[in-house]
């Protein structure tokens, strides 16, 4: 559905305005690095696409991220906005409702085939860098708090400080800022739970990318 071939930068009028105005690159980057290929390739969540694939799914939650949503609901501003979807060149997207529906259907080994599919583009776009780039690379995780309001959500429990919510992994190549991998953990999870092992498979990735 973001089916955006090419796109210009010009000085609009005030009822052409969009407040991401960066946001029409992003599924040219998509397309160009074999991203929504990769995905709709590995990812097998729909029976049929009609009209969306998971690649659509997946790049409209990110997208939305990008326009500084912070919940599913924020897609409906998106999808009556007709200069950002004139930006992404799509006719419509994915609604709410539709896309939580397409998140609840993942397990937890679809995650990890969604975040292994990218890191495989990661490698592929890495190659572009100048040999200076493969020098030496830094590999940083971090457990960080993601409080809630709620009490009752799967997953949920309650921190060391008393806030119920999670305690997600991230892990990250500090050079560039990337994340690598995210582990979705329960708020009363130590720090430390599952660091070794994703930094074993990070080191992997950044061999395998040519860092020395």
């Amino acid at each position: 559905m973001f089916a955006a071939s090419n796109i210009d930068y010009d000085v609009a009028d005030r009822t052409r305005g969009l407040g991401v105005g960066g946001i029409g690159a992003m599924p040219l980057l998509a397309r160009q690095s074999g991203l929504i290929e990769a995905i709709d390739e590995n990812l097998n969540l729909l029976k049929i696409h009609l009209p969306y694939h998971e690649s659509d799914h997946v790049l409209n939650i990110s997208y939305n991220i990008i326009n500084g949503g912070d919940c599913l609901e924020d897609l409906e501003l998106l999808r009556n906005d007709e200069v950002y979807l004139d930006a992404l060149g799509a006719q419509r997207i994915p609604d709410p409702t539709i896309v939580g529906d397409f998140w609840r259907r993942f397990t937890t080994a679809d995650v990890e085939t969604l975040q292994q599919t990218i890191n495989e583009i990661r490698i592929k776009m890495w190659q572009q860098q100048p040999a200076s780039f493969f020098d030496e690379t830094i590999i940083e995780a971090d457990g960080t708090m993601a409080p809630t309001f709620g009490e009752c959500k799967q997953g949920l429990d309650i921190s060391y400080n008393g806030q119920w919510g999670y305690h997600p992994l991230v892990v990250s190549l500090a050079n560039t800022a990337e994340p690598l991998f995210l582990d979705h953990r329960s708020g009363n999870r130590p720090s430390h739970e599952g660091a070794g092992q994703r930094f074993d498979q990070s080191a992997e990735i950044a061999r395998r990318g040519g860092f020395k």
